[in-house]
């Protein structure tokens, strides 16, 4: 089966990342919806070995013109995400190929003594709903969990205080095994009752510091009255609490009824991503690309872009979750938040994180179908973070390698239109600096380097970038003031440790984005440089431990120095072989000379002649 150029091309830059992933046929309707762990190797699976597919998915795939997906941060994510859009879009092809199952939630029952049971229904009661639960195992175990640690009762008896001051219901066997204190007849308060009811809501929202507080006191108490048993068994509970989790970043029991936007903009385009929450659920996922002809601002952009979005949706959300304050009111009746920590913040990133995979898929596929396009962006994207005056097409980069001031090197690297030359690359060997002085041995191959480039007529470079602070970096542009060339060639540090930008005369350090491609590129030329200088300092030391060892004696050459030393490993073990051993690997006398000049000590040795 043939299919259209366009999957395929979607297919391969689909990430290898979990989430939800969507079919469109010709007349832009949804054919089906399904989760993977690996978006790109599930999709891919639809569209090879169609042998071993079934009549169904053969006809499914048939009809497919379009894909989408949205990107998530865990398995159980993209699960209980896929179950939100399916119920909401009900596909052809879900009823046909999977069962539209709802999945368990735990109630806490508004009422009187509130009963905390399993529940594949969510009734709008005021009751509160905790989960979904990727699995009845998973909820049963917890349900289990609260069960042994706090006694609640089963029965769906309405303990109002009038019934119980009236006497109208007698304990069950639940109450006499031990799993229910008995509140039908006033053996435990409503007040005592309420404050296991608060730890259970500890515990179904991932809060456990409080629980584990008032078990850790329950289990001193035990032991401190002899009761061993009942301590051990509190510890036991401590451990599976400890163990437990029950966080998902796409179900919030406290988020109802809002909307999620996330920015990211580059030179050319924002793309602003759209997530929306009813229920404590993301059930809708959007990303617009907007182009940005006059570099409006990012906020300009949103409040535009949110705009369109909200009005395409139809979403009458009254609470926008954003990322920065819009540039334009969205009117009175619209509460925009602007999270910091908690569900809504992680709501946020996982906006951005769908923002930034459809960007990357965009580039990816201009990089494929457009390599020339690619790179012209990328440049001018370089050029207006790193405040350059011109596009670096041309990028070299330094770095000194040595070990204990031992053989000092240097290696510089050529990028060219934003990837390696390797034809380009040069290796230094310091020739003025004594002693491991990083900051004149910089000063002398940045010199030595543009010197030569100069002196031949060759191109120079649009950026320098020194991989270092700025003292290596202001040894570099002496280097520059003697040749002519400062503020010819734009020249940049990077720090190690926090990755800063430095720029000459400037002390405040710029500080990029983690996730820009401008950082990406500067990285990779830093990380290339010491790589490559790291190869050449190994050489020369190589080199340098044979040559002062054995081929300063007469007769020995490189060749048989390094053949003793292939075998012996060091000097040291080479001096403590014995003549015969040294013998077996060169002849006699060979032999003697090194075994004679590793031994001066050795008497003998003067005069012999073999």
């Amino acid at each position: 089966m043939k299919y259209k150029a366009s999957l395929k091309d979607h297919i391969r830059i689909l990430p290898n990342k979990p989430g939800v992933y969507q079919y469109y046929n010709k007349e832009g309707l949804i054919l089906y919806i399904g989760k993977a762990i690996d978006l790109k190797k599930r999709v891919s699976s639809y569209f090879t070995n169609s042998k071993g597919h079934s009549n169904k998915i053969r006809r499914l795939v048939s009809q497919i013109d379009t894909i989408k997906h949205i990107v998530v941060e865990t398995e159980t994510d993209a699960l209980l995400l896929e179950n939100n859009l399916i119920k909401k879009y009900k596909p052809r092809y879900n009823v046909m190929l999977k069962d539209d199952k709802s999945y368990p939630w735990i109630c806490i029952k508004k009422e009187a003594f509130p009963r905390v049971f399993a529940t594949r229904q969510v009734i709008k009661d005021g009751s509160e709903y905790f989960g979904p639960f990727i699995s009845s195992r998973m909820m049963h175990t917890v349900l289990e969990l609260i069960k042994q640690i706090y006694p609640l009762r089963t029965c769906n008896y309405n303990l109002s205080e009038d019934n119980i001051n009236a006497g109208k219901f007698k304990v069950c066997l639940e109450y006499h095994i031990g799993n229910c204190l008995g509140p039908c007849e006033g053996k435990q308060s409503e007040e005592d009752y309420d404050v296991s009811i608060q730890n259970i809501r500890h515990i179904l929202k991932g809060n456990l510091s409080e629980v584990s507080k008032h078990l850790h006191g329950k289990m001193i108490e035990y032991a401190e009255r002899l009761e061993f048993e009942r301590a051990q068994m509190i510890k036991e509970r401590l451990d599976i609490l400890d163990r437990y989790q029950a966080k998902s970043t796409i179900v919030s029991p406290t988020i109802n009824n809002v909307d999620v936007f996330a920015i990211l903009s580059d030179v050319k385009a924002a793309y602003i991503n759209f997530l929306k929450v009813v229920n404590g659920a993301v059930i809708q996922a959007h990303t617009l690309e907007m182009k940005k002809p006059l570099d409006e601002s990012d906020a300009d952009l949103l409040a535009t872009g949110l705009t369109e979005i909200r009005e395409r949706f139809d979403s009458n959300a009254k609470e926008v979750i954003l990322p920065i304050e819009p540039g334009f009111s969205l009117g009175d009746d619209i509460t925009v938040t602007i999270p910091q920590r908690g569900d809504k913040k992680k709501l946020l990133e996982l906006s951005m994180r769908n923002a930034l995979y459809y960007r990357k898929e965009k580039w990816e596929q201009v990089s494929h179908t457009d390599p020339e396009a690619h790179t012209n962006r990328l440049m001018e994207q370089m050029k207006k973070d790193l405040r350059l005056p011109k596009e670096p097409r041309h990028i070299e980069c330094f770095d000194n390698s040595n070990i204990q001031g031992t053989n000092p090197v240097a290696a510089c690297v050529v990028f060219k239109n934003g990837k390696p030359s390797k034809k380009d690359y040069r290796h230094f060997n310091i020739k003025t600096v004594e002693g491991p002085d990083d900051f004149a041995s910089m000063e002398e191959v940045v010199y030595r380097r543009y010197k030569r480039l100069l002196d031949e007529d060759q191109d120079l470079p649009q950026l320098i970038v020194i991989d270092g602070g700025k003292g290596q970096l202001s040894s570099s542009v002496k280097s520059l003031d003697k040749l002519g060339l400062r503020g010819k060639i734009a020249i940049i540090g990077i720090a190690k440790r926090l990755e800063e930008i430095y720029y000459p005369l400037d002390p405040v350090p710029l500080y990029l984005d983690k996730r820009s491609e401008t950082l990406r590129i500067i990285q990779q030329l830093r990380n290339e440089a010491h790589r490559f200088g790291i190869e050449h300092h190994r050489s020369r030391r190589t080199k340098a431990g044979i040559k002062t060892g054995l081929t300063d004696i007469p007769g020995i050459g490189k060749a048989t120095a390094e053949n003793l030393l292939k075998h012996f490993k060091s000097i040291k073990r080479l001096k403590e072989a014995s003549l015969d051993e040294i013998i077996q690997l060169v002849n006699q006398d060979k032999a003697h000379k090194v075994y004679d000049y590793l031994h001066p000590e050795n008497e003998s040795n003067q005069g012999k002649k073999t």
